[in-house]
């Protein structure tokens, strides 16, 4: 089961992961944010879709064509954080390389974004200094890696409970025999 986890996972981290990296790389948020952060999740699915594949190919492998929803969420949750290490592995090396400082970028957004909205002097000073608090905490690993990690994690519980309950049912999409 352990084999299946890392194999599986470390394909769905190469999938999110190598996009990740590139487009950081490549663009240094000059994408939009709502753009980004569809284009983000729709990578994050498409890589955990070898969630459901790994839990299908387990049942009708090894399982006989059966398996309980608890054994296949569990196989799910470990690809899901195989996934997620190398995804925060591959934005660490993305910030690295870059040397883009994110929570300042992310700070003058979200502040733009509320004075274009008409926000009060008061509330836009008062937004600047929990901006001012982010940027300390997020210079901080121990802080910043769970944070990242926690942007693909919940996606990769969603899926997981998904195939497992779709999987846990023997006739859909049974095995197919010879």
């Amino acid at each position: 089961m352990l084999r299946k986890i890392l194999s599986y996972g470390a394909v769905a981290g190469v999938i999110v992961g190598v996009p990740l990296f590139g487009m950081t790389v490549a663009l240094r948020s000059d994408l939009p944010a709502p753009y980004g952060m569809v284009v983000g999740y729709l990578i994050m699915l498409i890589a955990l879709s070898t969630v459901f594949l790994a839990i299908k190919r387990h049942r009708d492998a090894d399982m006989g064509g059966v398996i309980t929803f608890w054994p296949a969420f569990g196989l799910g949750l470990g690809i899901s954080v195989v996934a997620g290490v190398f995804y925060v592995l591959a934005w660490e090396a993305a910030l690295a390389i870059t040397h883009m400082d994110f929570a300042s970028d992310y700070a003058k957004m979200v502040i733009a974004q509320q004075r274009a909205h008409g926000a009060s002097a008061q509330d836009l000073g008062k937004l600047s200094a929990e901006m001012e608090r982010f940027k300390t905490q997020y210079a901080n690993p121990l802080y910043r890696l769970p944070m990242t990690f926690t942007e693909i994690f919940p996606v990769g519980v969603l899926v997981s409970l998904v195939s497992a309950g779709l999987l846990r049912n023997s006739r859909f999409l049974p095995a197919r025999r010879g």
